[in-house]
């Protein structure tokens, strides 16, 4: 088997992406942060100490995107042209839903980007509102669609 990210020595290695051509990527995740009610509406209602919980994990989310590459070894440093982030209250459930979506145009996709971003986004939740609730819990970080390059569109089935 070749792996793509282990030279001729068996040490990693960035794939040179130098030969592909440049297209618009886009990928957008999801992360969900679960926790007691009360959190939760101190949260949406602005009771949080700290301050206002979901612009700060707004930032930290795009401040995230930006800086994958740092985080991620084999991540290639993109020139991102579009980083959203977006929450969604879960009221029935106790949970943020946490959207990120993620644009360039270049040589390689950005889904680490979009998960990155709403993994740090949910990190930031639960760094800002663990006095309230330690014991918030971080179900899930995953891609939901991505689209561009040579693998075209492509979105996940069970997606909400």
């Amino acid at each position: 088997m070749d792996f793509t990210h282990i030279n001729e020595e068996g040490r990693a290695r960035m794939v040179d992406v130098s030969g592909k051509t440049d297209s618009e990527r886009v990928a957008e995740a999801r992360a969900v942060v679960r926790m007691q009610p009360q959190t939760l509406e101190a949260i949406r209602s602005g009771g949080v100490k700290k301050g206002d919980v979901l612009a700060v994990a707004q930032v930290a989310g795009i401040m995230a995107a930006k800086q994958t590459s740092a985080l991620v070894p084999m991540c290639h440093p993109l020139m991102l042209t579009a980083v959203d982030i977006s929450f969604n209250f879960d009221q029935e459930n106790n949970r943020i839903i946490i959207h990120s979506r993620v644009k360039t145009t270049g040589k390689t996709g950005v889904e680490m980007e979009a998960m990155t971003a709403a993994a740090v986004a949910a990190l930031t939740i639960y760094d800002m509102a663990k006095a309230i609730d330690r014991w918030m819990v971080i179900e899930e970080v995953l891609l939901v669609e991505k689209s561009g390059g040579k693998s075209g569109h492509v979105k996940r089935s069970d997606s909400q």
